[in-house]
Order: C-alpha cells, then structure tokens, then sequence
C-alpha cells in the first residue's frame, strides 16, 4: 500500500524515516503533518475545576505521568527514578490511566516504600486540569509515535521532562530546548533530570507558545497543500 500511494503522511519526522525504512522507500517519500493537539478547547479544559489534598498551597511538588499502564510508558523506570528523586526532596507523584499493569505498579511501589507519596489514579476526564497545576508532567516512555501528552502539557505551560524515545519527544522539545531528553530505561538519569527541571525557574509562556507549533489551523493547512500537491502531481501524470 505505501509503494502504491500518491501520498504518504506521518505524524512525525521519526514516525516518517521509520516508514522509509520499513517499506524500503526513497528519502523524502513521506511528508510529515505533525498532529493536530491544540486547539480552543485545550485552554479551556486546562482552566477546568480540580480540587485535590496533594494540590493545597504549601504542599511538595506534584509530578504527573498520564497514560495506560502497560509497557509501552514504561512507569517501573518512573517509579525508580521517582524514589531516587524523592531523596532529595519532598515529592510527589501522580499517574493518570487506566491498564493492566496497575496491581504490579502498585507492588513495586510499595516495594521502593513510596506508597505515602505516589497514586495511581486511574481515568482522569480532564487531564489538562493536572497539568495546568503540576510542578513537571514526566513522561518516560520507551517509544511513541507523536506522544499528545507532551505537546498538551507544553500547551497548559507545564514542564516537562522525557525520554529520547523514538519517535517524538526530540522534535516535540526541539532536541531538548523546551524540555530535558534522557536515555530510555534510566532511572538515574530520569531522577537527575526531574530535580533539575524542579530547580530551575520555568518560563510558562514561553512552553505554552511552543506548543502552537501543533495547533490545528497549523495542520490543517499542512493537509491541504499536501492534497493539493498530490492532485497537481496525479493530473501531471508525474510519477
């Protein structure tokens, strides 16, 4: 299907190189759109009604994952990372989704003694409603494709720390410039990179103007010229 396409779209630049490879096409085969995260309603569903004991003025710093719990996100590495963070300082930690990892996270999260300080949450309606009021929205995944939540969290002025996984997190923070990038499967490193993005003061606007880079009149118009120039091609008779 790809070799008999006229066009062929990924949400990602990796996403693209990915297809390329797999269905062994020439370079610049695959035009990439990024996905369409923001739009109004983002900001509206961020100014949303939450109320929570952990969010109480004077409390310690929340952390925030949102995700299903299965292997993909990789939360053990969070988990870990987490303990080593916590420390050095009072921490907590949030986990919005639903999966069928839940009663092992849970284990090992009593196991590394952090039950007090870190809850799975379970499915959360608004999930912008966290991140417009979490101190850092972790995301510790060992691939994605385009992960939304880093590009919602930047919309809410959330900070944001991730993994270099493929593919997305290194296109969405612009090779780390919006947000620190470690090595997947690294709790040391994730730790270190969680107290550092704590520790330094984080200029909301600027991640909330970042994330329009992903908004939808942006993609829709990226759609269009694609069509558009699939059409011209196709009557062309060009190859």
């Amino acid at each position: 299907m790809y070799r008999r396409a006229t066009r062929i779209v990924a949400v990602s630049d990796g996403v693209a190189e990915e297809i390329v490879r797999l269905a062994d096409l020439p370079p610049g085969a695959v035009t990439t759109v990024l996905e369409p995260v923001v739009d109004d309603s983002l900001a509206e569903k961020a100014k949303g009604p939450l109320v929570h004991p952990w969010l109480e003025p004077g409390q310690p710093p929340v952390l925030l994952a949102v995700g299903r719990l299965r292997t993909q996100k990789d939360y053990p590495t969070l988990l870990k990372a987490f303990a080593m963070a916590r420390k050095n300082r009072p921490l907590r930690l949030m986990i919005l989704g639903m999966g069928p990892l839940r009663s092992k996270l849970q284990d090992m999260i009593v196991a590394l003694g952090v039950e007090s300080d870190v809850h799975l949450f379970g499915y959360a309606e608004n999930p912008m409603a966290w991140m417009a009021r979490a101190s850092l929205l972790v995301l510790s995944s060992v691939y994605e494709g385009l992960p939304a939540v880093l590009i919602e969290a930047l919309a809410c002025g959330c900070p944001v720390v991730s993994t270099n996984c493929p593919s997305g997190p290194w296109e969405i923070l612009d090779k780390g410039a919006y947000g620190r990038l470690v090595p997947c499967g690294d709790p040391a490193a994730l730790a270190e990179a969680i107290l550092a993005t704590l520790d330094v003061p984080v200029d909301r606007q600027r991640l909330r103007d970042r994330a329009r880079v992903f908004d939808s009149e942006t993609s829709i118009d990226r759609y269009i010229a694609t069509f558009e120039d699939a059409i011209a091609r196709h009557r062309s008779g060009a190859p």
